[in-house]
């Protein structure tokens, strides 16, 4: 066998192959990847919180299991759905819950707000359960409620099973499912819960104070919570967050900053293992600083705007004389000017959409074209352009009276 002569160029070529398929990571001129750098999670994502707009992705729409991150929904649905001072009373079921635990017992009492802190500063796996049953009857009824809401607010890639994030699989009528999400998805989640929900402000006050103390309803036992999201003292504007880790899904975070007017939504999902607990902080203020330096603010009006008609002519509509072409003007559902999250580079493409001619009737009002104003697919918003007055339909009745006024007026 004739050898190589190039014997660098192979183990070049080797290690390449190797770094492919034991790292799932193509080496191509990835510029985002490039000034990101290396991070330790498996699933990563940056999103700008404001529109929801992904800004950079690592295997985001893997799905993997998520741990306590979970409790960002089963905290915002319990806002949504039941009264702070409401008392929810423990069951079995949930005093049954593994660590991390509150030590709530079966027949105690609580005050639904109370629990919520413990929920979300320490994590507690019971209080979720507690919290659960209370919305909804059952864990399973509440995890329905869940995935209804994951899918409200455009996750295709969740399902839920357990209000605590505990790792599980159930069998459905489409196979079997594991609890999990993508970290495309987890960061959705959070920006639901800090920018669409009716109780974002509820949400925000939660997650960011540092302690709590509290007693069950009867007295008997006090607790004290205190918030293990580091995250909210590490870098100026960190606005919320929730960590996670169980075995399968290793450490898990999602968090949100708001600095100059600008939201960013950091999710990490499989990121590190023990003895390797400060991963997931390495990895989020290196996409949070990531999307401070590179991406500003800009306003959609300084977009140049494609040729839009004033007016267009409609075909057998009714005008002033008899025979005239008849044209109808057209206006701009122009709305209030946006500010939109742009890098070096990017631009505003603004393109129009809508008919050349019309023909008779046309209402007042009526969509004659559209707007579009984006960026690489992704559609900041649209502008609809209408009929400014009514044109009805010539007839034969119309016809007769203009003749009849021609005749009358010669």
């Amino acid at each position: 066998m004739k050898k190589s002569r190039h014997p660098f160029l192979l183990l070049l070529t080797v290690a390449f192959c190797m770094e492919f398929f034991l790292t799932g990571t193509v080496c191509y001129a990835d510029t985002e990847a490039k000034e990101v750098g290396n991070l330790y999670a498996l699933s990563a994502v940056l999103m700008d919180g404001d529109s929801g707009r992904i800004l950079y992705a690592k295997n985001g729409e893997e799905k993997r299991p998520m741990a306590s991150t979970t409790k960002i929904m089963t905290c915002i649905l319990v806002l949504e759905n039941s009264r702070l001072d409401e008392a929810a009373e423990v069951s079995a079921y949930a005093a049954s819950m593994p660590k991390v635990r509150l030590g709530v017992q079966p027949k105690e009492r609580y005050l639904t707000g109370d629990l919520l802190y413990s929920l979300m500063l320490e994590s507690h796996n019971d209080t979720a359960v507690v919290l659960a049953e209370h919305v909804a009857g059952s864990v399973e009824a509440f995890a329905a409620l869940m995935n209804e809401k994951a899918e409200e607010i455009g996750c295709k890639d969740t399902w839920f099973i357990t209000p605590n994030g505990l790792d599980a699989e159930e069998e459905t009528k489409e196979g079997i499912w594991e609890h999990s999400t993508t970290a495309a998805d987890l960061a959705r989640i959070l920006r639901y819960c800090i920018s669409e929900s009716p109780k974002r402000e509820e949400f925000l006050a939660i997650t960011g104070t540092p302690s709590y103390d509290f007693s069950d309803c009867d007295g008997k036992r006090t607790f004290s919570c205190r918030n293990h999201n580091a995250f909210l003292t590490m870098m100026e504007g960190a606005l919320t967050g929730k960590t996670g880790f169980t075995a399968k899904a290793g450490y898990c975070y999602v968090g949100a900053l708001k600095r100059d007017n600008r939201t960013f939504i950091v999710a990490l999902l499989g990121c590190g293992w023990p003895n390797n607990k400060g991963y997931k902080w390495v990895d989020t203020r290196k996409l949070m600083e990531y999307g401070l330096k590179n991406y500003t603010l800009h306003p959609l009006s300084e977009a140049a705007k494609p040729s839009v008609p004033e007016e267009l002519p409609v075909e057998n509509g009714q005008s002033r004389i008899l025979g005239e072409m008849r044209e109808v003007p057209l206006v701009c559902s122009q709305g209030e000017d946006r500010q939109v999250l742009l890098k070096e580079g990017e631009t505003i493409e603004v393109t129009y959409e809508g008919a050349t001619g019309l023909s008779a009737p046309v209402k007042r009002g009526e969509t004659i074209g559209r707007l579009t104003y984006a960026t690489e697919g992704w559609i900041w918003k649209t502008e609809d352009i209408t009929a400014k007055e009514d044109v009805d339909k010539i007839t034969f009745d119309w016809c007769l009276k203009q003749t009849v006024k021609r005749f009358a007026a010669g």
